[in-house]
């Protein structure tokens, strides 16, 4: 009897397993061994090396001058309570392009490198930005079926431009859910294949009609990138921004199986180096007395969009009906480089806050408090 239960139950595994890959979800089983078999409820900021990945090489790493005041300030209880509630990795503060706090926890230090998420996708924008002013994309507003031919035929996606895909307003069906293992997010973020995992998928509606964030959308660009410039996207950054900014680590972008970075996601670097492109932003695009990103693209990036109701630009998350106007990077479980014009100010906050309340039309609320303690506290 009990050989006959085992038997069953073992036939059944097999069935169950053999459907899962032949409806194309067997990249649930690769998630499963990266995240739940490593103690892990989902993805997380040190499964990098868990993954493939593209160097993304420094040649001369230049270290942040300190502030006079550096760490001699003393965060304040409800600024630290809200740090460790949300299990931070690591807190910076750059006041007047000097570094003037810097603290970490959980055995993190300024070496960790921790996986960007979302942050990545302003990063992919930065690109083609530098792409646009070499003329190796003739502007934003090239379309995407001139890169791949596949896509005059697709309904909807004939029109599709590259600034679309930017401004999240692609048109794309893509549902941004990442705890359901059988959406789109999981198949790119676990799954073999990139291509196979975006050009699938079909359009919904006309590009340019409506603001939808979608990761699926910057990894269409991505692909867009990579046509372009014939080259890797990791070594791309590297050359035109990693080294020119001095930063001082490597860095790797996690990949497909075919090498393919994962555009919408998955830098990973150390908080020093991610608050170095903060300060490119509030520079103007210059690195010293080199311009290494034209600034009136930084201001497309800038400035919000009307489709997204103020909140989103091109790669940046954006808040200036706030009384302390800043945009930032964002990424899934409250990674942050904010810029804070007004007060010549980059914060950066790493850490795995799977948790994060956003009750501002997707803004999430940590980050208008840390912009309002920390300006508060060294302004």
């Amino acid at each position: 009897m009990w050989l006959f239960i085992l038997q069953s139950f073992l036939i059944f595994i097999i069935v169950f397993v053999i459907l899962i890959y032949a409806l194309g979800y067997g990249y649930i089983f690769n998630g499963i061994s990266k995240t739940y078999l490593k103690g892990k409820s989902s993805a997380h900021i040190d499964d990098g090396k868990f993954f493939s990945h593209n160097l993304i090489d420094t040649e001369s790493p230049r270290l942040w001058e300190e502030d006079p005041e550096y760490n001699n300030t003393t965060l304040p209880k409800n600024i630290v309570d809200d740090l460790i509630n949300s299990n931070t990795a690591s807190f910076l503060v750059v006041k007047d392009g000097k570094l003037i706090h810097e603290q970490y926890w959980n055995g993190y230090t300024q070496l960790s490198r921790t996986n960007s998420f979302s942050m990545a996708k302003a990063v992919t924008v930065m690109l083609l930005g530098k792409a646009v002013e070499e003329g190796k994309i003739n502007s934003s507003d090239e379309k995407f079926s001139t890169f791949f031919d596949e896509f005059k035929n697709k309904e909807f996606a004939k029109d599709l431009t590259l600034k679309n895909l930017a401004q999240m307003e692609s048109g794309l069906d893509w549902d941004e859910n990442y705890k359901n293992p059988f959406l789109p997010n999981a198949k790119a973020y676990y799954g073999k294949s990139l291509i196979q995992a975006t050009f699938s998928r079909k359009f919904k509606e006309n590009p340019g009609e409506r603001f939808e964030y979608q990761s699926g959308s910057t990894q269409l660009l991505g692909f867009a990138l990579k046509k372009a410039l014939n080259q890797t996207l990791a070594s791309y950054l590297s050359e035109k921004f990693w080294i020119p900014m001095g930063m001082e680590q490597n860095a790797e972008w996690s990949t497909d199986e075919s090498g393919m970075e994962k555009t919408y996601c998955c830098i990973h670097s150390n908080s020093r180096d991610f608050a170095k492109l903060g300060q490119l932003f509030l520079d103007n695009g210059k690195v010293g007395d080199k311009q290494i990103l034209n600034p009136d693209f930084i201001n497309q990036m800038r400035t919000p969009t009307g489709k997204s109701d103020g909140i989103y630009g091109m790669g940046f998350w954006i808040n200036y009906d706030s009384p302390i106007k800043h945009y930032y990077f964002l990424g899934l479980q409250g990674q942050y480089i904010i810029m804070i014009p007004e007060h010549n100010m980059v914060i950066v906050r790493t850490g795995s806050y799977n948790n994060l309340p956003k009750n501002d039309r997707g803004r999430p609320d940590q980050v208008k408090f840390l912009v309002n303690e920390t300006v508060k506290l060294f302004q």
